[in-house]
C-alpha cells in the first residue's frame, strides 16, 4: 500500500477504492441494529429487487445487473417498453430518512438550475421509498464513459462545473446532514480503528501514536488559519463518481453530501508531486474561477483533508468487516503486510502536514 491509494500518486483517485467514504457509519445505531448491519442486504434478492421496482409502478422485464457499490446496494434494471432505471437500496441505519431526503433536495436543486447530477426520479409524489425492510430510491439510467482529465480542456470543464454545484451549495447550509468538524476530521476514525480485531496487536501501538499525530495536525491545520466557509457540498468527489459526457463531467452518487470547506470536492483531483499539482490546480483553477472562488487558506487544507481520508477509510473497511462484501472487495485487509504499509504511509502523511503548503495557484 502506498500514498496512490489516497489520491497522490494517480490523478483524482482512490482507484482502488472508489467507495471510500469520508464520513463512515454516520447514522450507525447500536444493540440489534448493529447486528443487523452485518448483513445488511442478505434479504435482498433479485426476486426482491424486481418486486420492489414492480411495486413503484416501473415494469421490470427481468432483466437485473448489479452496479459496484458497497456501501449500498445499486442495480440497473430493465423495462417493458421503457427506459432502463437505477434503484439505490440504502443500508440500514447509516442515515435517516431526513438526511436521504436532504440529499435528495440538494440533487433536484443542481438539476433544476441545468447542473449535471444524477437526480432520484419523483414517484408517487415523493423520491424514498420502502418496500419490505428495505428504503429505496429510482434515478434515470445516465450515461457516459470514465472522465480522461489528462484530456484538453477537461479539467477546466470539470472546475467550472464544480463551481456551479458550489454555487448553489452556498445559498444555504444542510439542516440534517453532516458537518466536516470535530470528530469527523479523524478523531472517531481513529477511535474505532484503535478497537477494530483487524489491527495486528503489533502495529496496534504504533497506530496509535502516529494516527493521535496526525489528528492532532489535522485539527490544528482547521483552526489555525480560520475557519473556512462550509457550504454544502458533493463530499465525496472523485473520478469513481463522474460520467463523462459529450458536453462534460456528470456527478452521480452524492450518498456522501455535507456541509464542509470547498477544496473537498477539489483536492482529489490533485496528484502526484508539487509541480504536477500546481499544473493540475491551474487548469481547474481557471474554469472554477469562472463560477466561484477559493480562498488560499483552503488550499492550506489539502494535505489535512488527505490525512482525514486515509483514517476514515480504513475505519469504514474495518467496520464494515462483517458485510460479506468488504472482505471479497479488500481482501488485503486481513493481511498484517496491509497494515504495516498503512501505518508507514500514515508516518510519511504527518510529515506532509509538517513541510510548508505547495503555492498551487490562486483564486
Amino acid at each position: 500500500m502506498n500514498a496512490r491509494k489516497h489520491g497522490r500518486g494517480s490523478p483524482g483517485a482512490p482507484a482502488s477504492a472508489p467507495a471510500a467514504r469520508l464520513l463512515g457509519q454516520a447514522g450507525a445505531g447500536s444493540g440489534s441494529a448493529a447486528t443487523a448491519a452485518s448483513t445488511p442486504f442478505a434479504a435482498l434478492t433479485p426476486d426482491a429487487v424486481l418486486d420492489a421496482t414492480e411495486a413503484l409502478g416501473l415494469a421490470p422485464d427481468g432483466r437485473l445487473f448489479a452496479l459496484n457499490s458497497y456501501e449500498n446496494r445499486v442495480y440497473r434494471v430493465g423495462r417493458i417498453d421503457a427506459e432502463p432505471v437505477v434503484l439505490k437500496f440504502y443500508r440500514a441505519g447509516r442515515w435517516s430518512d431526513q438526511q436521504i431526503l436532504e440529499e435528495h433536495a440538494f440533487a433536484a436543486e443542481l438539476a433544476l438550475d441545468e447542473i449535471p447530477v444524477a437526480a432520484p426520479l419523483v414517484l408517487a409524489g415523493t423520491t424514498l421509498h420502502r418496500h419490505h425492510e428495505f428504503r429505496l430510491a429510482a434515478f434515470p439510467l445516465c450515461a457516459g464513459t470514465a472522465p480522461e482529465l489528462d484530456q484538453p480542456g477537461a479539467r477546466e470543464l470539470l472546475g467550472r462545473t464544480l463551481a456551479r454545484i458550489h454555487a448553489v451549495g452556498a445559498r444555504r447550509r444542510f439542516q440534517y446532514r453532516p458537518t466536516l468538524e470535530r470528530t469527523l476530521l479523524g478523531a472517531r476514525a481513529r477511535a474505532r480503528m484503535l478497537h477494530s480485531p483487524l489491527m495486528p496487536d503489533h502495529m496496534r501501538q504504533q497506530y496509535a501514536n502516529v494516527s493521535a499525530a496526525l489528528v492532532s495536525g489535522i485539527e490544528a491545520a482547521f483552526a489555525g488559519h480560520g475557519a473556512p466557509a462550509l457550504i454544502r457540498l458533493h463530499g465525496d468527489c472523485h473520478l469513481g463518481n463522474i460520467l463523462w459526457q459529450q458536453r462534460g463531467p456528470l456527478l452521480v452518487d452524492l450518498d456522501d453530501c455535507i456541509n464542509g470547506p470547498r477544496i473537498q470536492d477539489l483536492w482529489m483531483f490533485l496528484s502526484g508531486n508539487a509541480d504536477e499539482q500546481q499544473g493540475q490546480w491551474a487548469e481547474i483553477a481557471e474554469g472554477y474561477r469562472q463560477f466561484g472562488a477559493i480562498e488560499y487558506r483552503e488550499l492550506r487544507l489539502v494535505e489535512p483533508l488527505r490525512a482525514v481520508r486515509m483514517l476514515n477509510h480504513a475505519a469504514w473497511v474495518a467496520e464494515r468487516w462483517t458485510d460479506p462484501a468488504f472482505p471479497r472487495a479488500f481482501p488485503w485487509a486481513a493481511e498484517p503486510r496491509f497494515w504495516e504499509g498503512y501505518v508507514g504511509d500514515l508516518m510519511q502523511q504527518c510529515q506532509a502536514l509538517e513541510e510548508p503548503p505547495p503555492l498551487i495557484g490562486n483564486l
